[in-house]
């Protein structure tokens, strides 16, 4: 029931070498790729000077901006930036808001670089290291937060000066004070898609982070990408409640840019996919319909709770709605279910429901699911122009590697890791390995089968694909995990220590361990699991549910809200230890029935 949208079916181009190497290309031609992100905003600042642009929270309303207010400003931040002529890189500390994104184009309007990175950097004094690291790599030449007080420490770390939105009685300068007259049309002429716009930092999930060379080569060339395959983008602007890190590529290349791109309106979500916060994301979700729905699945999954619950928000979320579309992990099957039964209760058609692959030096989306599926977990095809290259490694788990003009060519500061990157042939390692959801029918795209470093073996001998049973776990324990480490390396059988979410977070507390609510439902679902795992390399035989969160001081979890699972499970060596101690109270089993 997705007609509506005009979606471009898959169309698959494959080679097999010799050596059992398969090539796979998109057979859509690539579209006008721009030249840089301005152009956008000069266009759409002429086709539709008073259409609203960005918004952000004030008070009980929005604050807006036009598309021809946007370009004024950004024009006048330009000229105020060339006569600064800051040393380095522009570091921006503080997270999504109309500041911090006219001063992102305004840098690409004239060719300077900002790295954005992740507010906790900042404002958690136990991450603070990892903001040390960040200014030692980039050598910034300005620094920007929204608020001045709350960011002085990190604006001390910095050591260049300071800008902001809000000064609070320091000396940092605010934004509108840097505005002056210019001509800055010379040298906005000269930024061309070989201009590196940005530095990306890596999640950080598996080593210190890496800053990638975003160049507007790879933001414009992916949006051309995108919008091949989903053409309604191009026929009616996109509306987005986003509240997706601007630090992150999905939100801030991906998501940002499809907005610019096509002339839409994005309503910045100061709520997040937390306790504490996601009330907010509820009350924004009711003040705004949005044509297109970005978020992760736990985010999902607490939005499917909220429209059961109440009637006037789903009408207000399904009613524009053109896709829904979730990353980083794979969406629960219940959750899609769900999504898609109010949909249709509530409107009567169908929105896309999707998601694509790709990394931070992809720029994001390599590969992309742009028509209906079944369910979740398929990632899709390869965009127009993307080369992806599937290595195997046995058991049908293929190595999936890319090349095209939207992924980088340039790790900052680091020719040994940018060398390391690469194969002979010049595609990238990306690390992740894909499957075929079906061997003889390329066109119904591939699966995310983990990532290839986590996989370990049991004492046996026997390797465990550890992200491929994180996901099949994570599925079978519902809401009742936030996210789960898969235990076992070494040892005589597998186990997970899991961070409980919504539906598990109550119990008590037991040096680290969780004796929760919910341990009979987990126990209960153990057994289920076991009756049809097969082999010790697929079976989980013990869980332990934490009372912590993971400590981003401590690398636990990067700023993106990745898992580092090496540093869980070294930080927490000792509840790896009573996670494999049958007697103890906080242990699950299968046998033991939890009261």
């Amino acid at each position: 029931m997705t007609e509506h949208l005009g979606l471009v079916p898959h169309l698959v181009e494959r080679e097999d070498r010799a050596d059992g190497t398969i090539l796979l290309r998109s057979g859509h031609p690539l579209g006008p790729v721009a030249r840089s992100t301005s152009v956008w905003l000069d266009h759409w600042a002429a086709a539709a000077p008073d259409r609203i642009f960005l918004a952000e929270r004030a008070g009980a309303g929005w604050r807006t901006l036009s598309y021809g207010a946007a370009r004024q400003r950004v024009h006048r931040l330009a000229a105020g930036l060339l006569d600064r002529a800051p040393a380095g890189p522009i570091l921006i500390l503080s997270g999504n808001s109309i500041d911090h994104a006219l001063l992102t184009l305004a840098a690409q309007y004239v060719g300077l670089v900002t790295v954005p990175v992740a507010e906790q950097y900042s404002l958690i004094p136990a991450a603070r290291d990892r903001l040390r690291y960040v200014v030692d790599l980039v050598r910034p030449g300005l620094v920007f937060a929204d608020d001045a007080a709350a960011y002085a420490t990190a604006f001390e770390i910095a050591g260049c000066p300071a800008l902001c939105s809000d000064a609070n009685g320091t000396g940092a300068t605010p934004l509108h004070m840097l505005e002056q007259d210019g001509d800055v049309s010379a040298t906005h002429k000269s930024v061309g898609l070989d201009t590196v716009a940005k530095l990306l930092l890596t999640s950080g999930s598996t080593s210190d982070p890496k800053a990638v060379e975003t160049t507007q080569r790879m933001m414009t060339t992916n949006q051309a990408q995108i919008a091949t395959c989903l053409p309604f983008l191009t026929t009616r602007p996109p509306v987005l409640v986003d509240w997706l890190p601007w630090n992150h590529v999905f939100g801030g290349s991906h998501n940002f840019n499809i907005v610019l791109a096509h002339g839409g309106t994005l309503y910045i979500d100061d709520g997040k996919p937390l306790p504490q916060r996601f009330a907010r994301t509820v009350e924004n979700l009711g003040l705004v319909s949005g044509t297109v729905s970005f978020n992760v699945p736990i985010g999902f999954a607490q939005l499917v709770k909220a429209l059961s619950a109440n009637a006037d928000l789903r009408r207000a979320y399904f009613r524009d709605l053109d896709m829904i579309f979730y990353a980083g992990a794979s969406l629960s099957q219940d959750v899609w279910f769900e999504l898609e039964r109010m949909a249709l209760e509530t409107t009567g058609r169908m929105p896309l429901i999707t998601t694509s692959w790709g990394l931070t030096e992809t720029a994001p989306a390599a590969l992309l699911q742009h028509q209906p599926s079944d369910g979740a977990g398929i990632v899709g095809v390869p965009l127009p122009g993307v080369e992806v290259k599937l290595c195997d490694t046995g058991a049908g788990r293929m190595d999936v590697r890319v090349r095209g003009p939207s992924v980088f060519e340039h790790y900052h500061g680091d020719p040994a890791k940018t060398a390391e990157a690469f194969d002979k042939e010049g595609f990238f390692l990306t690390g992740d390995a894909m499957q075929f959801v079906d061997a003889g029918n390329n066109a119904q795209g591939l699966r995310f089968d983990g990532r290839l470093s986590e996989d370990f073996k049991l004492s046996s001998g026997i390797w465990v694909q550890a992200a491929r049973l994180r996901l099949d776990l994570l599925d079978m324990l519902a809401s009742l995990a936030q996210d789960v480490v898969i235990c076992g390396h070494g040892r005589d059988a597998l186990g997970a220590l899991v961070f409980p979410g919504p539906s598990a977070a109550s119990g008590t507390a037991d040096a680290g361990a969780l004796v929760s609510d919910a341990h009979e439902d987990i126990r209960k679902r153990l057994v289920a699991h076991l009756t049809e795992a097969q082999g010790s390399a697929r079976r989980i035989t013990r869980l332990l549910v934490l009372a912590d969160p993971p400590d981003i001081g401590a690398g636990e979890a990067t700023a993106k809200g990745n898992l580092n699972f090496a540093k869980v499970l070294k930080h927490r060596a000792h509840l790896v230890d009573r996670l494999y101690d049958d007697h103890d109270p906080a242990v699950v089993t299968p046998g033991k029935k939890m009261h």
